[in-house]
């Protein structure tokens, strides 16, 4: 197995000459922790232009599923490369999209079938839902969760409620759309303890929200991630989903599963859904669908995406790359790496837990599959989070050869591709040790 070899001070003089670059001619939005410059990628290994190799537990956040340039992608986007570039599925047909439609439907939860809408990223296949929705169920309300991040296109934007830079200069926004508290127990928006609770955070829609302010009947859809992503890597009680669930069929409201994150295997299950036992009406899938080619997709029953044709399109939604990459992604994913994910994710929880059992900082472990967080706190008691603490681990970690995110406030997420080993859970989980050491001093 390769190890994390530092061969330059950080950054070496060649990521400095091009984040110089990079500073004169590059959108300054961007957010950058540290700074790599990627040159090449092999599994969970990346390079940087100087020779520096790190342990990516990143994946380009959550993105490359099956590994850094696994050699049955690129021989299947090779070989696609040679045949069709682009006719765009707007206005004509083509076989790798057809293809994977059929295998999306045949992949996504439930017994029935499901027609497939492509974009090029989660922020297009969660507009595409939001505009599908509505289109449905002619209601123009919808309910998302505070923490929640769907997207920066500016329907995605306005369901999203994880960080106030991300909508700043940026209202109006698409107006009906209340945010309530997600089922996040560890910092519980209620001040109740799980289980005694009985879901306050369900019950609150119906008892509170729905008699004063919010008439069901106008609701079109609830936005929720199985598994919320960016606020925080927060893993929902086993009643939420279903309670949930039960409380959207009442009232005829859709829900809306924003799977972009944690779909695709990255849960150990294809559908993080599936771990609630939870049927979506919709469901929003990228990242990691397609090993890093650029592809979004939005899976509805027929009955539910009903719209008529120019109602939405793409031009270069689904286009033969991406949808050929896909295509051995899932063949990858249903073969081996979904049940590696299950199983190198027990590993790194169990070694997470043993860490934090010896760190005082290390508030809460959560996590299923390789979708895994570690929540840092200042005290236990108090729960106080420690936002700096994290931005100090993550970079003391990235100069001993480890990639490392942040996610929530206080929290460092681990979403390293679903290829890896053994060797390079224990091998993260020494220099994560070593880093949060050193970060606190």
């Amino acid at each position: 197995m390769p190890k994390p070899l530092i061969r330059t001070a950080l950054p070496g003089p060649e990521a400095a000459r091009l984040m110089a670059l990079d500073s004169a001619y590059v959108s300054p939005s961007y957010t950058r922790d540290y700074p790599l410059v990627a040159e090449k990628g092999r599994g969970t290994w990346i390079e940087d232009v100087d020779g520096n190799r790190f342990l990516d537990f990143t994946a380009g956040i959550a993105v490359t599923a099956s590994g850094h340039c696994h050699p049955e992608v690129v021989a299947a986007i090779r070989d696609q490369a040679g045949r069709l570039l682009h006719m765009s599925g707007t206005d004509f047909y083509y076989r790798p999209q057809i293809e994977l439609a059929e295998k999306l439907s045949a992949i996504s939860p439930g017994s029935g079938a499901r027609k497939v809408y492509f974009g090029n990223s989660g922020a297009e296949a969660v507009e595409a839902a939001f505009k599908l929705a509505r289109w449905h169920t002619r209601r123009e309300l919808n309910i998302a969760f505070f923490g929640a991040f769907h997207g920066r296109t500016m329907g995605a934007l306005s369901l999203t409620a994880s960080k106030a830079i991300q909508k700043k200069h940026y209202n109006p926004l698409v107006p009906g759309i209340t945010h309530v508290p997600y089922a996040y127990c560890y910092r519980c928006a209620y001040n109740e303890t799980y289980p005694g609770c009985d879901m306050a955070c369900v019950r609150w829609l119906e008892e509170t929200l729905f008699r004063t302010t919010l008439p069901p009947e106008e609701v079109a859809a609830i936005f929720v991630e199985p598994i919320q992503g960016e606020g925080g890597y927060v893993v929902p009680p086993p009643e939420f989903h279903p309670r949930l669930a039960a409380l959207a069929e009442k009232y005829s409201i859709l829900i809306v599963a924003d799977e972009v994150q944690s779909g695709m295997g990255r849960t150990g299950k294809m559908s993080a859904m599936s771990h609630f036992g939870v049927e979506p009406d919709i469901i929003a899938l990228a990242k990691g669908i397609a090993s890093g080619m650029p592809l979004g997709a939005m899976l509805a029953p027929p009955e539910i995406m009903n719209w008529e044709a120019g109602s939405h399109a793409s031009t270069f939604g689904g286009n033969p790359l991406s949808c050929r990459a896909a295509l051995a992604t899932i063949d990858l994913l249903e073969r081996e790496l979904m049940a590696n994910a299950a199983e190198r994710g027990d590993q790194l929880m169990a070694g997470l837990k043993t860490l934090q059992q010896r760190h005082e900082c290390i508030g809460d472990v959560r996590g299923k599959g390789l979708m895994v967080a570690v929540e840092l706190v200042l005290d236990r008691e108090r729960k106080t989070p420690a936002a700096d603490l994290r931005h100090h681990l993550i970079q003391r970690a990235f100069r001993k050869g480890l990639l490392l995110l942040g996610c929530g406030q206080n929290t460092v997420r681990f979403c390293p591709a679903l290829s890896l080993t053994a060797d390079e859970v224990d091998t993260g989980l020494t220099i994560f040790e070593e880093a949060l050491e050193a970060a606190v001093g």
